[in-house]
């Protein structure tokens, strides 16, 4: 059959692009042999490592391996239980019915106690030997509150593990276990107020359950400030991978000396994002002496509420340029009152050295021994001036009455963003209310939250300065506030000191 010569045209037109296709695709073939050809792990590489670089891998590799040789032997992993006692109720949702109860109820209709034990899994370093005791330092929501623990050591021995004590402002606990062999070696601790930004670490621990696992990275910084569930350390941030499993193991430099204890990581996973914290060892150091002493962390008590002050308070109380925690309030009859310090007093050293926030002042303060005395540094009206304080120890009751503490609120500053917030009159001047405690001075004077002092018997307050000026003048036998509530002037109850 003949084809026309529009359909000879497009065969040809056709038949000429798979020719040329073909000799493209056979160009790139040849052109690019690693398309078309396996390439086998062992035909080598093109251009051989010098030897300089060998020599300075060899190096690293040889410090690491030394560095891991000597740390691993002291960190344990802790296996840890925990008996928990809670109501019916609070487990809503858990499908009880399988145990013969949906609603948990006894006969009477009253909700049952049940027990159940959660287990978890976390590290430890080992810091003191004494006679056959060996104590393993870790964090205290790994087993500050556990019933049952088992010390895991590095060449798989398992020995039963006591809890000695555990805090929790410091997130630190202390086990302990027996054996009769010398040889199990104890973790050298470092000074972790040498630590710097830049520095190479380790971190060490057990995360997820991989035992006597080794990280490396960097110091991030130092003086990370926060936390959680309002824990007083300062922290060492590093990129080390740190994920869950790891807390209450060392973070080592690298002469193999413990500078921090793992604490928590920043993350949005739930797992490492190179944003681990550490406790600095120097924090815990003198804790290790008081769990073995007594179980417990001895602090010292100087009697003050301090807070930040931020650059309006600060202007507030006439001080600029300074660094330092300011004590708003004082416990009545306590060291700080005793010493003659203030409400309004703006703390800025103590025994000769700078206070540069409120966290670090509160663990100095609790690192001084009961009976101890302190100088504080103090600017007080402008005028700075040194105050020597007997401190005292520390007592959970005392320091949770608020019935002595004077005066029972936080004053703060009226800024144009409060005064917009709370919609205050633009002409309003005074202090504002907050915070107030409950059986305080300041409740049982009526005052509340929202406030506004605007005189103290009878006088006007401007500023911060002016107000912690009239609390602080002695003559006065009796104090009362007038303040702005509602857009109403009304005057409190009258307070005798």
């Amino acid at each position: 059959m003949k084809l026309s010569a529009r359909k000879t045209g497009r065969a040809a037109v056709i038949a000429g692009l798979a020719i040329l296709s073909f000799a493209l695709v056979s160009f790139f073939c040849t052109a690019n042999p690693g398309s078309a050809q396996t390439a086998y792990a062992d035909n080598g590489a093109g251009q051989p490592i010098g030897a300089e670089s060998i020599s300075f891998l060899e190096g690293m590799q040889k410090a690491n391996r030394s560095v891991a040789r000597y740390i691993l032997p002291v960190v344990v992993t802790l296996d840890v239980v925990e008996t928990r006692t809670v109501s019916n109720n609070q487990m809503e949702g858990f499908p009880w019915f399988f145990f013969g109860n949906p609603r948990g109820e006894d006969q009477d209709g009253e909700g049952k106690q049940r027990e159940y034990k959660s287990e978890g899994l976390g590290s430890g370093v080992i810091v003191r030997k004494v006679g056959k005791t060996y104590y393993v330092l870790t964090n205290q929501h790994v087993a500050g509150k556990a019933n049952e623990i088992s010390v895991k050591l590095y060449d798989g021995r398992e020995f039963t593990g006591k809890l000695i004590g555990g805090d929790e402002r410091k997130d630190i606990a202390l086990v302990s276990f027996e054996s009769s062999d010398d040889s199990i070696p104890v973790a050298k601790l470092g000074d972790s107020d040498t630590v710097q930004t830049g520095d190479i670490c380790f971190a060490v621990g057990s995360p997820l359950g991989y035992m006597s696992s080794i990280t490396q990275g960097i110091v991030s910084a130092v003086g990370r400030s926060g936390g959680p569930n309002g824990n007083i350390n300062d922290f060492i941030q590093t990129d080390a991978a740190i994920n869950q499993g790891n807390s209450g193991g060392p973070l080592v430099n690298i002469y193999g000396e413990v500078i921090g204890i793992n604490a928590w990581i920043a993350s949005s996973t739930g797992g490492s994002q190179g944003l681990g914290f550490s406790i600095p060892i120097n924090n815990v150091k003198k804790a290790i002496d008081d769990f073995i002493a007594s179980g417990k962390i001895k602090y010292g008590w100087l009697g003050v509420s301090l807070i930040e002050a931020d650059k309006d308070a600060l202007a507030s109380l006439g001080i600029s340029g300074k660094k330092g925690a300011l004590a708003s309030q004082v416990f009545i009859g306590s060291p700080a009152d005793k010493g003659g310090l203030l409400p309004g007093d703006f703390v800025v050293s103590l025994n000769g050295k700078e206070v540069r926030a409120v966290d670090q002042l509160v663990r100095d303060v609790g690192d001084l021994a009961s009976g101890a005395t302190a100088r504080f540094g103090v600017i007080r009206n402008g005028k700075s001036m040194d105050l020597v304080v007997k401190i005292e120890e520390r007592n959970e009751t005392t320091v949770t009455d608020s019935s002595k503490l004077w005066p029972g609120f936080y004053p703060y500053v009226i800024t144009d963003d409060v005064r917009k917030q709370l919609k205050l009159d633009a002409k309003l001047k005074g202090i504002l209310v907050a915070n107030v405690q409950t059986k305080s001075p300041a409740a049982i004077m009526g005052l509340q939250s929202g406030d506004v002092i605007t005189k103290v018997n009878d006088r006007d307050v401007t500023t911060l300065a002016e107000f912690y000026s009239r609390l602080a003048d002695r003559s006065l036998k009796e104090i009362w506030f007038d303040v702005v509530r509602e857009g109403q002037t009304i005057s409190t109850m009258r307070f005798k000191r």
